[in-house]
């Protein structure tokens, strides 16, 4: 299968026989796993025992030959399979007299190359890129230009766009997929960047929740840390979560230049709200494989729901302390302006961060030790089975019911636990609410600072620059031996931090591209989100559907499966595409 190989175990030594067990490489302080009893040479040592099994090709293994009779280790060999390879061990003794037993690994058939389909994948996309710079070239050609603009008159689809989407108006403000702005003396023009941020989160997540053509390095990791592709993945609901922050404070702060009323700007922000968590707890729902939903086994935390709650809370503490003028603060020091006047919201993030260490470090778990941050399972020696999650899925289980909640964690195939635990849970919810609100202060320096691309751009550096800093201190820049690490199940500070600056970062480089060289006009990204709402619930709702999913000829080919989830992430795009063209938006 795919991820498989084929190891057959030749052992040439008189009896009892061996234990074959194995540990992978990514499950951090774990007890090996048996994999296969391999009985003994015959009699006469002209027969050897063999057995064969499937060994993962994912992450480098480590295996044990151990004797079947009192347990005394014979070999340990390091190796990382290849997928499809067909491989021998073979165990024999070198000295009858010292007893001295040799394990040799053979490669008996060379492992395919899994990785050319994602090579030719990225040639298509390459050559469809260039078609549309060679497009592009064509159209500077005046007579090729005026053809194109009589028949698609795309300037009239952009006026709409700056017209009805540029900022928000008194009747539709603040959504759960807000619509950030840039100001001018002249017009007010939609900043593309943010879009183009929010459209390429959302682009990446589709294509990694319909599987991500099932390489494993597009997937979560099981729980410490990331993988050099993964934290790819594990930016996509920490960017929505971050822009989402970011377009408050663009939104709230012209609606109020407009004059709307706070009590207004409230019951819409308690009205989308609601919406959002009410689409994730009854569309978007992962427990519909258990059966018809029903009250039984609902989910009760999700994606949605997560961000509906953020967006609350983050919207309505913006709302508290925003003003009209805010743009125009004057005091002791002025390159502080986007931070001191609101110094109550800083307050306030910090007695919620105060609120989650104490809870994750302080509240005492049964059978479990104070502070414990593992996976559970195999982790930690299997010293701790049912304590997934620590203190976090122990208050969601107490809370919401193991029913309740997220019943395939990615700890459960590494780590082999069995708890259910919710990475959308009730106390990574606190450090969302941190994130969205960094996002915050991304919108108020685009706020402040507008019509000054270089002190934003500065900014964003700084914050970057300091969120690095940050996690390097909480994670000692270790996987595993921080204070606090890099954790997306836990939605941990480090993982906050972390995130924030690629965030900062990528935001940094896509605002320098596309407002302010304008070298890129966002495209294909900015289409979807300009409606990611709609693509999201979407992708969703239909991802069992043709064309978005089909039939395989061969479902353990990883060709196969990047070609579909390739296909369907494209159709996305271009649904996405369709709707900018004919001017339609959902925004709830």
């Amino acid at each position: 299968r795919m991820d498989q190989a084929l190891l057959l175990v030749r052992n040439e030594l008189p009896a009892p026989g061996l234990n074959l067990a194995a540990r992978s490489g990514s499950c951090h302080q774990c007890l090996y796993q048996f994999l296969a009893f391999v009985p003994p040479s015959n009699d006469s040592l002209t027969k050897p025992g063999t057995a064969s099994v499937m060994v993962d090709t994912q992450h480098p293994l480590t295996l044990l030959l151990n004797s079947s009779v009192g347990d005394r280790d014979l070999c340990k060999i390091q190796y990382h399979f290849g997928e499809f390879g067909n491989y021998s061990l073979v165990v024999k003794t070198l000295s009858t007299s010292t007893q001295t037993v040799s394990c040799d690994l053979i490669i008996n058939e060379g492992p395919i190359n899994s990785y050319l389909p994602i090579l030719f994948a990225f040639l298509v996309y390459m050559g469809i890129l260039a078609i549309l710079i060679a497009g592009r070239l064509l159209m500077k050609i005046d007579p090729v230009r005026n053809w194109v603009y009589k028949k698609l008159n795309p300037r009239a689809t952009d006026r709409m766009i700056n017209s009805e989407l540029g900022s928000p108006n008194t009747t539709d403000s603040i959504n759960c997929d807000p619509t950030p702005q840039s100001w001018s003396t002249g017009s007010r023009q939609r900043l593309r960047s943010l879009d183009t941020f929010r459209g390429l989160s959302l682009v990446i997540m589709v294509f990694v929740n319909y599987g991500g053509g099932k390489y494993w390095f597009f997937k979560h990791e099981s729980w410490n840390g990331k993988t050099s592709v993964s934290s790819i993945s594990h930016l996509l609901l920490f960017r929505f979560v971050f822009i989402m922050g970011t377009s408050i404070a663009l939104a709230l702060g012209s609606t109020l230049r407009w004059g709307s009323s706070k009590w207004k700007m409230l019951r819409k922000i308690l009205w989308r709200s609601f919406v959002l968590i009410l689409l994730g707890i009854i569309v978007v729902n992962p427990n519909y494989c258990l059966g018809p939903l029903s009250w039984d086994n609902l989910r009760i935390p999700g994606v949605l729901q997560r961000l509906g709650f953020t967006y609350l809370v983050v919207a309505t503490l913006e709302l508290l302390f925003t003003r009209a003028d805010s743009g125009t603060w004057e005091g002791r020091f002025p390159a502080l302006q986007d931070i001191l006047p609101y110094w109550p919201q800083w307050i306030f993030i910090l007695v919620l961060e105060t609120i989650w260490l104490c809870l994750t470090f302080l509240l005492p778990v049964p059978d479990c030790p104070r502070g414990y941050l593992g996976p559970g399972g195999i982790g930690d020696f299997g010293k701790y089975p049912n304590c997934t999650g620590g203190a976090a899925g122990y208050i969601d289980r107490l809370l919401l019911g193991e029913k309740h909640m997220y019943q395939h964690p990615s700890s459960g195939v590494t780590y082999q636990s069995t708890m259910p635990y919710d990475p959308e849970g009730i106390l990574g919810t606190i450090n969302s609410i941190v994130m969205a609100f960094l996002g915050l202060q991304a919108g108020k320096i685009t706020l402040f600072y507008k019509d000054q691309p270089k002190q934003i751009m500065s900014r964003f550096l700084i914050w970057g620059i300091v969120m690095g800093i940050i996690s390097a201190i909480l994670t000692k820049c270790s996987k595993e031996e921080g204070f606090i690490p890099i954790n997306k199940n836990l939605w941990s500070i480090s993982y906050v931090t972390t995130m924030s600056c690629f965030a900062f970062i990528l935001l940094l480089l896509i605002y320098y591209l596309v407002d302010v060289k304008k070298w890129w006009s966002g495209a294909p990204f900015l289409y979807p989100g300009m409606n990611s709402i709609l693509v999201y619930i979407g992708h969703q709702v239909f991802a069992n559907y043709f064309p978005f999913k089909w039939k395989m000829q061969d479902s353990q080919s990883h060709a196969e499966h990047l070609t579909q989830n390739l296909t369907a992430t494209t159709l996305w795009v271009i649904i996405s595409y369709i709707l900018y063209r004919r001017r339609i938006f959902w925004k709830i």
